[in-house]
């Protein structure tokens, strides 16, 4: 293609679902701003009961924090853009936008797995090795593995974005999907983009499959230690434990359908443009809406110290209530 024929593109338009109707888009934008404000207040509420709470500051619940702040941030930035094509008809995203939108999606569901693994790594620690526990899942310890799920989550999608950024993009503007990502962006791109999308893919595959190995080997691990558990009562207590254990939740909530989309789509299995962005969405919005509540309902610790703030309320309130209706009699 020769130069005087490209058109090069100055921003994005996101598509969304191509095959909704107009008259869906008022109910397809509601949905979707029901769903970020569960997701912010659900995940604030657990946040400040980690903050308020001293109990709750140790470890396994410094992991579960940072799985709140990265499942805010990931629907921050995807969200508003797409409640805005279908509540105001705007989807337009500026060209740096986009790029900045995909650098944060790959990043942050980046370190989502890395923080669901070292989730599993704890559960290990805890269950394999109960008295060694404390000494080496330390307050340090934890800090470091935080911090290496923080940076380490960096490399890969700043080299996407840096590599796809120079490309000459032409002609078509239009993405179809809910958000940027270096798959809808890059097949945008007058060049062959097998250069580009092989490595991102390999990057994808690196993240998801090496995480979700440390998770099978960890949870294995725990399997044969229980097996090992002298006594059917102790060992019963223990697959109780493990089997209403949030993580488990979590982590079948985040890979199970990312791996579904991967391996169909290299196994050749064709899906509606429609349906696979339903399925993105689903994987990629409903666990950061979810897991406030399996943490809350799910963990014996935290459903403790929210039965212990709603009898603080109510012996609060019922003094004030009993005041007021006995002023009320004397007058």
């Amino acid at each position: 293609m020769s130069v005087g024929n490209i058109s090069f593109v100055k921003d994005f338009v996101i598509v969304g679902f191509p095959g909704l109707q107009p008259h869906y888009y008022g109910l397809v934008s509601a949905v979707l701003v029901f769903v970020y404000v569960c997701t912010l207040a659900g995940n604030a509420v657990f946040f400040v009961l980690f903050v308020m709470t001293k109990s709750l500051q140790k470890p396994v619940y410094c992991f579960i924090i940072n799985l709140v702040v990265c499942d805010v941030l990931f629907s921050t930035t995807t969200l508003p853009k797409i409640i805005s094509r279908y509540w105001f008809q705007d989807g337009t995203i500026s060209f740096m936008g986009c790029f900045v939108q995909m650098f944060f999606v790959h990043y942050l569901g980046g370190v989502g797995s890395y923080v669901l693994a070292v989730m599993a790594i704890d559960r290990y620690a805890a269950i394999c090795y109960p008295l060694q526990y404390h000494s080496l899942m330390t307050n340090r310890n934890a800090l470091n593995l935080i911090l290496g799920c923080w940076i380490l989550g960096l490399v890969g999608p700043l080299m996407m974005a840096i590599r796809a950024y120079p490309l000459p993009y032409c002609a078509e503007n239009t993405i179809i999907h809910c958000y940027c990502d270096h798959v809808s962006i890059t097949t945008l791109a007058c060049t062959d983009r097998s250069l580009y999308s092989i490595p991102a893919l390999i990057n994808a595959l690196a993240i998801l499959l090496g995480s979700l190995a440390v998770i099978v080997y960890s949870y294995c691990s725990i399997f044969v230690a229980v097996m090992r558990i002298s006594g059917t009562q102790g060992r019963m207590k223990t697959f109780c434990s493990l089997s209403s254990s949030p993580q488990l939740i979590i982590i079948a909530l985040f890979f199970l359908p990312r791996c579904f989309i991967y391996l169909s789509s290299n196994i050749g299995i064709k899906f509606n443009t429609d349906l696979r962005l339903v399925i993105i969405m689903m994987y990629s919005l409903l666990p950061p809406m979810i897991n406030p509540l399996i943490y809350c309902l799910r963990t014996d610790e935290v459903k403790k110290i929210l039965r212990q703030f709603k009898k603080r309320k109510i012996e609060y309130f019922l003094p004030h209530c009993y005041s007021i209706h006995h002023t009320s009699a004397v007058i």
